[in-house]
Formats: C-alpha cells, sequence, structure tokens
C-alpha cells in the first residue's frame, strides 16, 4: 500500500547529523502541510560497502541505529532498498520512474549534494527535470555548518577517531555513542577497586585511545555514569585494544548484558604508569573528573539521546 500523500527523501544517511536532521524538518514541515507522511528512501549496505569495499568505510551508525535514529527524529515511514550492483547500475530515468511509481509522490527533499542512479549521473539538475516529466517537485536543502565547516559524515568520523567527541556533539546534536555486549575480562579493574565491564561492539567508528567521561544505558530508563578507558592498558602490558567501561554507584554485575555508551567528552590520552598505585590515585581522579563533565553535560541542556531517555 502506498503511503498517503507522501514527502521523501532520499539519501545514505550515516550518523544522521545535523544535516540530515534538517533534511528530516523539512520533509516533515512539507508532509504536514499535505496531511500526507514524512518517508525516508534509504539503503542497506551503504554504496561504498559494495562498489569500492577497498576503501574501507567505516560506519558511524549501523543499520538497527540509525532506524533508531531515524524514527526518533520524527519520519514516519522508512523504506530500505536492498543496495546491490544491479540496482547500482539502474539508469537515474529508471530509478525515478521506480520511485514515482511505487511512493505516487508529488514532492522529493534532498541534500544540496545529492546524486543518484547509474555512477552517481543524476544530478540534481536531471532529477528536477524528471520531476517535471513525472509530476513531482524536487526540494533541496542546503548544508548546515559548524565553526563555519560544512556538517558531513566523514567530518564527523575524522573527529571520533581523533577523540574529539564533544566537537562530534555539536555536529550530531547528540551524544555519540557505541553499544555491545559485557564480555569476560582480565579482571584487573576489580583488583585494584575499580571494577570494569569489557565492551565487545559491533561498530565500526571507535573514538582514539584515551579515558573519557561517559554516560551509560543499560536498558531502558536505566542510566548510568561512568569512565571508559579505550585502548591497551600499557601499566599491564597489553597489547590488544579494549573499550572498558567502570559504572560510578554501580556494584551489580552486567556480564553478558547490552549496554550502549554515551561519549561527554576526553579525559586524558592512556599513559603507561610507574606503579599500580599511582594509577589508582589517577583513576580517582578521572572519576572526580568525569563526575564534573557529566553534571555539566546534564545542566548544559544538550542531547544526550535523542528517544528521550535521560
Amino acid at each position: 500500500m502506498k503511503p498517503t500523500r507522501p514527502v521523501v527523501t532520499l539519501g545514505n544517511f550515516d550518523g544522521v547529523h545535523i544535516g540530515h536532521q534538517k533534511i528530516f524538518s523539512e520533509t516533515i514541515r512539507m508532509a504536514r502541510e499535505r496531511d500526507g507522511v514524512s518517508v525516508v528512501y534509504t539503503f542497506d549496505p551503504h554504496p561504498l560497502k559494495v562498489l569500492a569495499p577497498e576503501q574501507n568505510l567505516t560506519l558511524l551508525s549501523g543499520f538497527k541505529k540509525k532506524m533508531e535514529l531515524i524514527a526518533a527524529y520524527g519520519m514516519d515511514v522508512t523504506i530500505l532498498a536492498d543496495f546491490t550492483r544491479a540496482f547500482a547500475r539502474m539508469h537515474p530515468r529508471d530509478f525515478a520512474i521506480k520511485l514515482k511509481q511505487g511512493l505516487g509522490m508529488d514532492s522529493v527533499v534532498v541534500g544540496h549534494d545529492y546524486s543518484f542512479g547509474r555512477s552517481r549521473s543524476g544530478t540534481i539538475e536531471y532529477f528536477r527535470k524528471m520531476g517535471a516529466e513525472l509530476g513531482f517537485t524536487v526540494e533541496v536543502v542546503e548544508p548546515v555548518t559548524v565553526d563555519g565547516e560544512r556538517v558531513s559524515s566523514s567530518v564527523i568520523r575524522s573527529m571520533i577517531n581523533n577523540g574529539e567527541v564533544r566537537e562530534a556533539a555539536k555536529r550530531l546534536n547528540r551524544l555519540y555513542s557505541i553499544e555491545g555486549k559485557v564480555v569476560s575480562g582480565y579482571k584487573r579493574g576489580a583488583a585494584i577497586g575499580f571494577p570494569t565491564a569489557n565492551l565487545e561492539t559491533p561498530y565500526e567508528v571507535i573514538p582514539a585511545v584515551g579515558v573519557y567521561a561517559v554516560f551509560a544505558r543499560l536498558g531502558v530508563g536505566e542510566w548510568r555514569e561512568g569512565v571508559v578507558n579505550i585502548g591497551y592498558n600499557p601499566t599491564f602490558n597489553r597489547n590488544d585494544m579494549i573499550v572498558e567501561v567502570h559504572l560510578l554507584d554501580h556494584a551489580e554485575d552486567i556480564y553478558g548484558a547490552q549496554i550502549e555508551i554515551y561519549f561527554a567528552d576526553k579525559l586524558r590520552d592512556e599513559r603507561r604508569f610507574g606503579s599500580v598505585d599511582e594509577l589508582k590515585s589517577q583513576i580517582a581522579l578521572d572519576i572526580e573528573g568525569s563526575r564534573a563533565i557529566l553534571e555539566k553535560c546534564r545542566k548544559g541542556g544538550g542531547v544526550i539521546d535523542p528517544r528521550g531517555m535521560k
């Protein structure tokens, strides 16, 4: 069944950043004016994963997270196209006809750099030409800038890879998060009085090695504060990278649980300490610093999670 009076936006929307959110807002506004529904038409896997796997593209959000974010930012319907090489070979005209026949929309909203079809040959100008022929308009949303720089998924990836999670949050309009399962670790944190949960995560973009102030979501409405160490535990001569979180004021065993970590700010780089006592003293300072950052984050009125959980 076709959506009622749909207004459609198309794109990959990796990370669902503030540029994407602006596109969604315009799509929703136009749909409400028509008493219709807002529709996202997106793709899985990401086209570059299929067409250029050698580029090793890392994604800010996996499929599940992207779907959650799209819904959280108010879109009514999401249509997911299976992106294959055959799909990529589709001529732009054929794609436009397929879209019109399938959805019956009279308006499409796209970002300023949108292109589609074989070899990305379907420009916005071409799309507008097809719209005039098939009976739909194409609205273009201009880019969003932060600190004079255009917001893009690639810029945000670079920031997170460099540990600049606070800067990334400005461009996401929320804290960047990763999710995973708590797995067994070396239990050295517990041995020195600061038990940690080791996170096994499928997320592809992990913040740079270092120590971070974080919020942690253990379940719906169950939030904790914490400190996360990403790195190699050089004091204990580890050579495998780990993501381990120490939850503040939390003593329950969460082994096997799913947990989502929201990065508020970086506290410091990882470093080797001369003794376990020196490490313990630093961890105590990290906890104090994390509490201060997270309290400021809460009072600042920023978005932790757009799904409304605080």
